[in-house]
């Protein structure tokens, strides 16, 4: 299992647009990719390709989470999707 931090970088969080763009760009991997508040169990964490389930994290601006996945391609996955949430998609 590889797993990987990022803080989020848009104002409004993961909200609507931020994660649209987050859970699209997650879908595009042929991998089972999670997403977790940093601290929480990882049977916690939601499908990061999930909209809906982006939005039930209620994340916030600057909170840090938990990208976890496993298999071929994961970790340069996981590095995309770092990128993703560190970039401010309001600006």
């Amino acid at each position: 299992m590889i797993e990987r931090t990022a803080t989020v970088a848009t104002r409004v969080g993961l909200h609507a647009r931020p994660a649209a763009i987050f859970s699209e760009a997650a879908a595009d991997f042929d991998l089972d990719i999670t997403i977790a508040r940093q601290g929480e169990p990882a049977e916690d964490a939601m499908d990061a390709a999930s909209m809906l389930g982006l939005m039930s994290l209620g994340v916030e601006f600057g909170e840090v989470v938990v990208l976890r996945t496993e298999g071929a391609g994961a970790e340069e996955a996981l590095e995309q999707l770092v990128k993703v949430l560190e970039t401010d998609h309001d600006a």
